[in-house]
């Protein structure tokens, strides 16, 4: 048996990740705990686990659950973490992990101190197009700028129907796919020095808009939503040349195309993988001891740094150095 992992809540994107575990070896997901015992039962039968639990307390203090995936609202992320951490679980928290540095850098205080595993999921980061996407990268020669687009319609733009959409959760389009291209950014720009941001706001921002000044005058321009049609889309432009990724979160057609200055395109397609279950297979390898995880403390706090900068921004109408 491998990593017996617990789902704590029941978000929908479970089924994601349930289905990125049903490839993977190394982890077995055992329980699905939620506040409600029929939710909890619903789920389990549904994803195809055997056992539900009625709170998350009770899977917590379950000694047959090695980990967690926590899949809570934005504004429940840490608490919980360092709930299941202080349990003495290892925990998978769902991105982004917060909307500033200070609870990133006390969730993971709370992991040195039980000598367990913290990581943010951002999926993308694990798949082999995110690592392709890197050794392309000297291709366009000095790095110039970075652009990338995130957004989608949500159904309804009522708060009461989304908690992607409520204020008290932390949502909004920064949280939800906005923060895919502040990774992105910084994945191949290293962390931003200043950043200005600008949103259209209901309850929450539904549309956000920001720059980020990097270190060697590299510039990376993004916008994201939840009320615009779907989009998704990340450039990179160098002296030489830009490398352009036309499905770089989802990660289900991989393909960088490279355009050289001669007028030249080649097509690099990359191999398909799940992103959940590449994810996955990192995070049970730190558990093992075999590697650090590739997303740890300094890229969560350097994540939460560029989002709480960005939004910031956003409110005062200023720069904002980091």
């Amino acid at each position: 048996m491998g990593l017996r992992l617990g789902l704590l809540s029941t978000a929908h994107i479970n089924e994601k990740l349930m289905a990125g575990a049903r490839l993977v070896d190394e982890v077995d997901v055992v329980a699905v705990a939620s506040r409600s015992p029929e939710r909890a039962a619903e789920q389990a039968a549904q994803l195809g686990v055997e056992r539900s639990l009625g709170s998350y307390e009770e899977l917590l203090a379950d000694p047959d659950v090695d980990a967690v995936y926590i899949s809570l609202p934005n504004s429940m992320h840490v608490e919980w973490s360092i709930r299941a951490l202080e349990a003495g679980k290892h925990v998978l928290c769902e991105k982004p992990l917060a909307r500033e540095v200070e609870p990133v850098e006390r969730a993971f205080d709370a992991a040195s101190e039980a000598g367990r595993v913290l990581a943010e999921a951002f999926m993308w980061r694990h798949h082999p197009q995110a690592k392709r996407l890197v050794e392309l990268l000297p291709r366009v020669g000095e790095l110039r700028v970075v652009r990338a687009q995130f957004s989608f319609a949500l159904d309804s733009l009522d708060p009461a129907s989304n908690i992607r959409l409520s204020e008290e959760l932390e949502g909004g389009a920064l949280m939800d796919v906005g923060c895919y291209c502040v990774s992105a950014a910084r994945l191949l720009a290293g962390e931003p020095v200043e950043v200005t941001g600008q949103q259209v706001t209901g309850e929450v921002d539904l549309r956000f808009a920001g720059t980020l000044s990097f270190p060697g005058d590299v510039l990376a321009h993004f916008d994201c939503g939840v009320d615009t049609a779907d989009r998704a889309e990340l450039e990179v432009a160098g002296s030489e040349g830009r490398l352009v990724l036309r499905d770089p979160f989802h990660s289900t057609e991989p393909v960088i195309d490279v355009f050289s200055a001669d007028g030249t395109v080649e097509r690099v397609e990359v191999e398909r993988e799940n992103p959940y279950a590449c994810e996955l297979r990192d995070f049970a390898a730190a558990v093992a001891g075999e590697r650090q995880p590739l997303l740890g403390r300094a890229d969560a706090v350097g994540q939460a740094r560029a989002i709480a900068g960005l939004y910031r921004s956003a409110a005062t109408g200023a720069r904002v150095k980091l």
